[in-house]
């Protein structure tokens, strides 16, 4: 089973937190983690104009965009983003929004689905991001998946994560690494998500 881990992210934040995700869904014998980005909506010489900007594409340059097939095919879903004014980006929403043609026929409805998001700050709009994300996915018929307090790091993270998903507090410069706990709970999402995808498509 294919679990879709698709995202968007300026500086490579996100991009790092989709990778940690994919190697919880490693972790359970029968998933297959599939990567993917959206359409950078910002212009190019913007980007170009900016270091930090610039090396994050750099570092995604290999990551493909998400096509309806993807979608399609797989059996659960992890979807990651920066927070903008506590909302998702409107890039990973563009990509949302052109989901309709699923929607009406019904192809996504049933399957688990979670979300992930990388703030600048400790109190950046982690929670509101994460919760107004998970909107969209209900109206597409998706299981919302979160992080349970079974797993411990949840009790000492002292940047991002909570039970609605895993989180990164990057920091101002957006330099930050993802520590330990981070790391841990972004994997744990990824294993959840396998697992609780598995067990539906035998039902």
């Amino acid at each position: 089973m294919k679990v879709l881990i698709v995202y968007y992210s300026t500086y490579g934040n996100v991009f790092k937190m989709a990778q940690l995700v994919a190697e919880g869904v490693r972790a359970v014998e029968g998933a297959e983690p599939v990567i993917r980005t959206v359409p950078e909506l910002i212009p190019q010489n913007i980007i170009d104009s900016r270091p930090d900007m610039k090396a994050g594409r750099d570092m995604q340059k290999d990551v493909p965009l998400v096509t309806l097939e993807d979608f399609r095919q797989a059996g659960a879903f992890a979807f990651g983003t920066p927070t903008r004014f506590g909302n998702v980006s409107s890039q990973l929403k563009n990509q949302i929004d052109q989901l309709t043609g699923l929607w009406l026929k019904g192809e996504l409805e049933g399957k688990p689905a979670g979300v992930f998001v990388s703030t600048g700050s400790l109190h950046g709009g982690q929670e509101t991001t994460l919760l107004t994300l998970m909107a969209p996915l209900l109206h597409l018929g998706m299981i919302l998946v979160g992080v349970p307090y079974s797993v411990q790091e949840l009790f000492t993270t002292q940047g991002g994560g909570s039970p609605y998903g895993p989180g990164h507090v990057a920091g101002g410069d957006n330099k930050r690494e993802i520590d330990a706990n981070e790391a841990a709970i972004c994997r744990a999402l990824g294993r959840r998500l396998a697992q609780i995808g598995l067990r539906l498509k035998k039902d």
